[in-house]
């Protein structure tokens, strides 16, 4: 009775590491254009302005719910349990497709401050705003769930020439105010990315405004430096949110071809694009090392601040031609 018992354990053990590993897989970039012609030829339409935006953000929230494994985030039984990489990933590309679903209510759905919300976004995107942990009711998986049959509903609505209602403007104001939540959530990252090897930084959070005061005193300067324990959760959530936003940029390439041409910009965009695309080269070394800036060993900390300071520098480039091309 002994023997099977340890038999049956160990079996246990070895289908969870099994399991484990084949979770662990990293979803791979799809073709944002080839997804959404699919899914409009499927729909008998053809895709209109919005569209492709709108499907991409649902196609990317479905990779998280229905890749390997499921959503992991808020599993609490093993082996899931005992993951970090594949939620941290996770939570990178949910923060992006938050911004994204706010973007679309607040934004691109309406024409002016003073026009009506769309009511599929108005129930879509606060469904993204539940806590990516929550496993009791409701669920993680059943709110993203609800938010993409929402979107669903307006994608739908945004080719029905019949009714007009739903509408999603291209704009170079619409794109640079989503830009700016894009450049702060980048800039964010870079800067923990960075912090991996540990850095003496000086204070700059009142630099460029003489007059300007905030609530308490703080140091000039003082040592930052992420958690050994958290590196590699920091560099995966770099990873899933420039995942997302690659595939998010590839659908405004699309969607705003014409004010992207309006301001000779389409070269900026495809450079913020190609720096994200590197971000998603695979990662041979069995964790993630963090070397010191020029030491022996690597640091892909640092290697991945590289590529997503310099998409985050052409963003900033992007939102100038925006406003000034």
């Amino acid at each position: 009775m002994k023997k099977w018992l340890m038999a049956g354990l160990g079996a246990i053990v070895v289908i969870s590491i099994v399991l484990a590993q084949y979770w662990s897989f990293m979803p791979d970039v799809f073709s944002v254009e080839e997804r959404s012609l699919a899914k409009a030829k499927a729909l008998n339409t053809t895709p209109v302005t919005g569209f492709t935006t709108t499907h991409t953000l649902i196609e990317v929230t479905n990779v998280l719910l229905n890749k390997p494994g499921g959503y992991l985030s808020n599993d609490i039984t093993p082996p899931s349990l005992f993951l970090d990489n594949i939620p941290a990933f996770e939570f990178g590309a949910l923060e992006m497709s938050r911004d994204l679903a706010l973007a679309l209510r607040r934004d691109f759905s309406r024409s002016q401050s003073q026009s009506v919300e769309n009511p599929y976004l108005k129930v879509a995107q606060p469904q993204f705003s539940i806590d990516h942990t929550s496993w009791a009711l409701p669920s993680a998986e059943s709110s993203y769930t609800m938010a993409v049959e929402a979107l669903e509903k307006y994608r739908d609505s945004l080719s029905d020439k019949q009714q007009g209602s739903a509408q999603f403007y291209a704009r170079a104001d619409n794109l640079k105010d989503w830009l700016n939540e894009v450049e702060k959530r980048m800039g964010s990252l870079s800067q923990r990315l960075s912090a991996s090897v540990g850095q003496d930084r000086i204070n700059i959070d009142l630099a460029g405004e003489t007059g300007a005061i905030q609530s308490t005193q703080t140091a000039k300067s003082q040592m930052v430096q992420t958690s050994w324990w958290k590196i590699d959760d920091v560099f995966y959530e770099a990873k899933g949110a420039s995942w997302a936003l690659l595939h998010f940029l590839k659908a405004v390439e699309i969607d705003f071809a014409s004010t992207l041409q309006k301001k000779n910009a389409q070269t900026s965009l495809k450079q913020i694009i190609r720096e994200l695309e590197a971000t998603q080269h695979t990662i041979w070394s069995p964790m993630v090392l963090n070397g010191s800036g020029f030491g022996v060993l690597a640091n892909h900390s640092l290697v991945m601040a590289n590529y997503i300071s310099r998409a985050n520098a052409a963003i900033i480039d992007l939102k100038t031609l925006l406003t000034q091309g």
